[in-house]
């Protein structure tokens, strides 16, 4: 039988991810749908080329509150680092651990190693997507405002990964997005339409006033991601700053995302993280619950 992995939200239906934000959203409630520590001996090996707070805590915390545990790999730390190729390292953890989480720049990698490991493999970020954070993200909206279908979500920066991961649920959620973004961090042509051709409704924008009127959720994210340099970033999304006079233009029940860690000052302002529409600390707590859905879905 061929390992459930959690890839990309374009690999999966939308019936399955409403089944593991449900099962997330059980956990969270303290409720165990199949019994408690369903991962009871289970083990996930986490490999991280890539520096992390939230999703390694969230996912090492996730593996022990279902009953199983996890281990940590950096480049320092296995024989990656030292020129094993991604074949064979999955090749070799498939033989002791359950699942394997990586967390990396190319993701290249993240298919090589799904393609030879025998135990499902989970993406935790590469430089394409992020679909853990979007499923905590979707977790939260639902939360707070109910069902996405209908909705208006505003990404307003760089059309990075994790906005990728966004145009990518459009067409499982049926929601509208409307992302601003400068011309040369606009989203990937391929991604865009991908989602089009497949039901999603997406359209790209240069004015973020266009894209937040109205919106039940406005999203940004760094100017600078991990890896990057700045190569006159700054000058470029200071334009899409999320701030009051910004927010001002969305729904008055719009809640404001980011997935952390923010820079303040740029883009986001303090009056609109820290404001009574910030949704951001629930978001960082979803992702826990989001990947307990995820973990046990794959391993069941």
């Amino acid at each position: 039988m061929a390992p459930k992995h959690f890839l990309d939200l374009d690999r999966l239906d939308g019936q399955t991810l409403q089944q593991i934000l449900a099962l997330g959203a059980d956990y969270k409630r303290g409720e165990w749908p199949t019994g408690p520590h369903p991962l009871a001996g289970k083990t996930l090996a986490m490999i991280f080329e890539k520096p992390s707070t939230r999703t390694r805590v969230s996912f090492e915390v996730g593996m022990l509150q279902l009953g199983g545990h996890a281990i940590i790999l950096s480049n320092s730390d296995s024989q990656l680092g030292r020129g094993e190729t991604i074949a064979d390292t999955a090749r070799v953890l498939s033989r002791y651990a359950d699942a394997i989480m990586i967390r990396t720049n190319k993701p290249e990698k993240l298919l090589e190693l799904a393609r030879h490991a025998s135990v499902p493999v989970i993406n935790g970020l590469t430089d394409a997507s992020h679909p853990c954070q979007v499923m905590a993200d979707i977790m939260t909206f639902q939360e707070r405002r109910g069902p996405l279908e209908g909705r208006v979500v505003a990404w307003t920066g760089d059309g990075n990964n994790v906005a990728c991961s966004w145009i990518q649920a459009t067409v499982h959620f049926g929601f509208e997005m409307r992302l601003a973004c400068p011309p040369e961090l606009a989203p990937p042509a391929a991604v865009l339409a991908w989602a089009r051709d497949n039901g999603g409704r997406v359209s790209v924008t240069t004015n973020p006033v266009e894209a937040v009127r109205g919106a039940d959720a406005v999203i940004t994210d760094t100017w600078v991601s991990m890896g990057q340099t700045d190569k006159g970033r700054h000058a470029l999304l200071a334009p899409y700053q999320v701030n009051d006079a910004l927010m001002g233009q969305a729904h008055p029940e719009a809640v404001f995302m980011h997935c952390l860690p923010a820079h303040r000052g740029e883009e986001v302002t303090d009056s609109v993280m820290d404001g009574p529409q910030s949704v951001v600390w629930d978001e960082a707590e979803n992702r826990l619950h989001a990947q307990k859905g995820i973990l046990t879905w794959c391993m069941s």
